[in-house]
């Protein structure tokens, strides 16, 4: 059968990280090419006598149809969450609950993107906004990360070629690790106000942050010009795929039109299990037990890499999040690094798909919270023996 499928498919990468992880799927490999939180500090328990509770307590209210918007008393606790944590003024009306964070830039795609609209996006870049966004035909205009957050010429280069909106991840960015400074949030805040255009601020690692102050979303200096997502994948558990999105009320308008044509609504079951699971246990204890184990487990990868990776190796040391982001000296490919190091039993990411226009050859994405620390240790020490062999070629 010769299937006659829309012209945007063809020009929709599928994930590589998707793929790679059925390469990764041995048990005796060692893996840090997903990006994967540590299983063993999910809820359980906790989760499941909520679920039995609410079931229980709230019978069919919970097994019917619900409104697009999502649960308000979980919208509260998010908007209240904003107030506290970053002093925002956010209503429970300017909050959407989404299918994961991802959705939240899918349906950005559908509300801001023709074919050929210019969207600005880090590089390297978020792999899955890169692959929701290219669904709907966008025009990237990369703008480059340096260690303190994108290059500001390259932001305004991209609000000069009329990009309908910039994405970014300004806390543990996912793939580098990089988080921004506060004067670069300032600084492309006045860009974007004066530009007259949008930020979508991907927050999904705003809660895991190792040391330091918490930092303000740029939705703090611009509120009606940012479209911001958060995630209750990393601070719960991301089998439960719930999401949020907090914005202005004209997108807000327009992000539940396109909600309604997707999916009506995230599932309310969910919805009611995570409201009773924040109501009834401490989310910031918890919150904090996972930023302690991540920055763990992310010390003891850092630490097996000074001693053992080449000098003329890079990486970054994140503040928070899930990842590091490996450089090669020029004219080593990852992909090399990605067969040799698969014959060594040990998974990592090429770097190559992080980018929209070319480039990237040369680093790696490694995700450091789905391994113990002796596969830490081990994968590393492989992967080391790999790097030595390549970089003296």
């Amino acid at each position: 059968m010769d299937y006659q499928f829309a012209d945007r498919m063809s020009k929709t990468p599928r994930s590589f990280i998707r793929e790679t992880l059925k390469v990764t799927e041995c048990p005796d490999i060692i893996s840090f090419a997903g990006g994967l939180p540590n299983p063993t500090l999910f809820p359980v328990h906790e989760l499941a006598q909520v679920a039995k509770d609410v079931i229980s307590d709230e019978g069919a209210a919970v097994l019917q149809y619900a409104t697009t918007e999502g649960y308000l008393p979980l919208r509260e606790w998010v908007a209240e969450r904003y107030s506290r944590r970053y002093d925002m003024s956010v209503s429970p009306d300017e909050i959407l609950i989404t299918h994961g964070s991802q959705q939240c830039l899918d349906l950005c795609g559908k509300i801001f993107i023709d074919k050929g609209t210019p969207v600005g996006i880090e590089e390297p870049g978020y792999l899955g906004a890169i692959q929701a966004f290219s669904l709907y035909e966008a025009g990237f205009v990369p703008v480059k990360l340096e260690t303190d957050g994108p290059v500001l010429a390259d932001v305004e280069n991209a609000m000069k070629k009329k990009c309908r909106f910039f994405y970014g991840v300004p806390n543990s960015q996912n793939p580098s690790g990089l988080t921004w400074s506060e004067s670069k949030r300032k600084d492309v805040a006045d860009i974007i106000r004066i530009h007259d255009s949008v930020f979508v601020e991907d927050d999904a690692y705003g809660e895991i942050r190792f040391d330091g102050d918490v930092s303000k979303p740029v939705k703090k200096h611009i509120p009606d010009q940012v479209v911001m997502n958060g995630s209750f994948s990393k601070i719960i558990t991301p089998g439960m795929r719930m999401g949020w999105v907090c914005a202005p009320e004209d997108v807000m308008n327009r992000l539940v039109t396109a909600k309604q044509a997707t999916d009506l609504h995230s599932s309310i079951l969910a919805q009611r299990i995570i409201f009773r699971y924040l109501s009834e246990y401490p989310i910031d204890s918890y919150i904090r037990k996972i930023t302690e184990t991540y920055r763990k487990q992310c010390g003891c990868m850092i630490n097996v890499i000074k001693k053992e990776f080449p000098d003329s190796v890079s990486y970054t040391i994140p503040d928070g999040g899930m990842f590091l982001w490996v450089t090669l000296p020029q004219g080593c490919s990852s992909l090399d690094v990605f067969n040799k190091a698969l014959e060594k039993k040990v998974a990592v990411l090429p770097g190559i798909p992080f980018y929209t226009q070319g480039g990237g050859e040369n680093t790696i994405r490694l995700n450091f919270t789905n391994s113990s620390f002796e596969q830490i240790e081990e994968g590393i020490h492989r992967l080391s023996e790999v790097l030595n062999i390549i970089t003296m070629k």
